[in-house]
C-alpha cells in the first residue's frame, strides 16, 4: 500500500496542545473496524509486469496472435495455473497494448494470487483505455478491499455494478460498505470540526488585533500644542478657516466635543475636520473623532486671533 506524505504547516505550540487534546478527548477521533480480509501489500515486479506501448500502431496480424494468447491464457487461469496466465497475458499486451480487456484479465489473475498493487496497475491502466470497463472497477475495487483501503473500494464497485451488475460485484459491495461509510461520515465530522477550530482561531486572531489596535491608539501621545499652532499656518488650513461658518463650527466643538455630532452631515465642515485628521491622525484634543480645537486659538478668524462666539443659530450650519 502506498502512502502519500503531505506538507503542513507548523501551527503554534498552543494551537498544537489544544487540537491534540481535543483529538486525545474526542472518542469519535478513534475508528475501530474489522480488518480480517486484508493482507500486506505486494511488491510490483516491472520486469515481469510489462505494461506495453500505448502509442503502438497495431496491425491486423497483430491483433489476431494476441487473441490468440489470450485464449491461452484464459484456458491456463481456469485450470487455475494463474501464473501462466499472466504469462501468456503480458505476451497478448505486447502485441496489442491498446486492449483494456487483457489488462483487466491480467489484473484478474494478479487478484487470485493476492498481488493487489499488481492488479490495481492493471485495472488503472484498462480503465485509462476504457473508462467504462465494468471488470476493471470490480477488481480493482476488489484489491482496495484486500489492502483495507475501504473507501476506494466501495468507489469502484459501485461503478461496477452500476455499468454492468453481476452477483460477484454486488456481494463485495455489501461487504465494504458499510465500513465505507463509517469512514466517510468520519471523516465528514473530522473536517466539521476541523473548520469550527479554524473559525474559533481567526475570531481570537481578529479579537487580539483589535485589542491590540484600541490599546495602541489609547496609548498614542495627542499632538504637542506648539505641533498645533505650526499646523494652523498651513496654508490649506488657514484657509479653510477664513470661513466664518467654518470657524464657528469649530469653536462650537471646542466648547463642546458632544457638539461636532451637530456637523457630521455638513460637507463643509466634514471636508475640514478630514483634512485635519489627515494631517495630525485622530488623537487630537478638544473632541472625539477626527480631531479638535482648543478655544481661542490663532488664526482661525480671518479678522482676528481669536476665534468669534459660536452663533447660536446652529440651523444654519447643518
Amino acid at each position: 500500500m502506498t502512502t502519500t506524505e503531505e506538507k503542513i504547516t507548523p501551527e503554534p505550540a498552543e494551537a498544537q496542545a489544544e487540537n491534540i487534546e481535543e483529538v486525545e478527548s474526542d472518542p469519535e477521533s478513534l475508528l475501530e473496524f474489522d480488518t480480517t480480509g486484508c493482507i500486506e501489500p505486494d511488491t510490483i515486479d516491472e520486469d515481469v509486469q510489462v505494461m506495453g506501448e500505448l502509442d503502438k500502431e497495431v496491425s491486423q496480424e497483430e491483433e489476431d496472435q494476441a487473441d490468440e494468447k489470450r485464449m491461452e491464457a484464459m484456458s491456463q487461469f481456469s485450470e487455475g495455473n494463474f501464473d501462466k496466465a499472466i504469462e501468456l497475458y503480458g505476451a497478448a499486451i505486447k502485441l496489442n497494448p491498446n486492449s483494456a480487456l487483457l489488462y483487466s484479465k491480467r489484473g484478474q489473475a494478479y487478484l487470485k494470487l493476492n498481488k493487489p498493487n499488481a492488479c490495481i496497475k492493471d485495472c488503472s491502466r484498462a480503465l485509462e483505455l476504457n473508462c467504462d470497463s465494468a471488470p476493471a472497477f470490480k477488481f480493482r475495487g476488489r484489491a482496495y478491499r484486500l489492502l483495507g483501503e475501504w473507501e476506494k473500494a466501495a468507489r469502484d464497485l459501485r461503478q461496477a455494478v452500476k455499468i454492468d451488475y453481476d452477483e460477484q460485484s454486488d456481494e463485495w459491495l455489501k461487504e465494504v460498505q458499510p465500513v465505507a461509510h463509517k469512514i466517510e461520515q468520519h471523516n465528514l465530522k473530522l473536517e466539521r470540526k476541523k473548520a469550527e477550530r479554524e473559525e474559533k482561531q481567526r475570531q481570537e486572531k481578529v479579537r487580539i488585533a483589535k485589542e491590540a489596535h484600541a490599546k495602541s491608539a489609547s496609548e498614542a501621545p495627542p499632538p504637542e500644542m506648539g505641533d498645533i499652532y505650526k499646523l494652523l499656518q498651513d496654508p490649506e488650513i488657514m484657509a479653510a478657516f477664513q470661513d466664518a461658518d467654518v470657524a464657528a463650527a469649530f469653536q462650537d466643538i471646542s466648547t463642546n466635543p458632544a457638539n461636532f455630532m451637530k456637523y457630521q452631515n455638513n460637507p463643509k465642515i466634514k471636508a475640514v475636520l478630514e483634512k485635519l485628521s489627515s494631517k495630525i491622525g485622530p488623537n487630537f484634543p478638544g473632541f472625539p473623532g477626527p480631531g479638535g480645537f482648543p478655544a481661542g486659538f490663532p488664526g482661525a478668524n480671518p479678522t482676528s486671533t481669536n476665534v468669534p462666539p459660536a452663533t447660536t443659530d446652529d440651523d444654519a450650519l447643518d
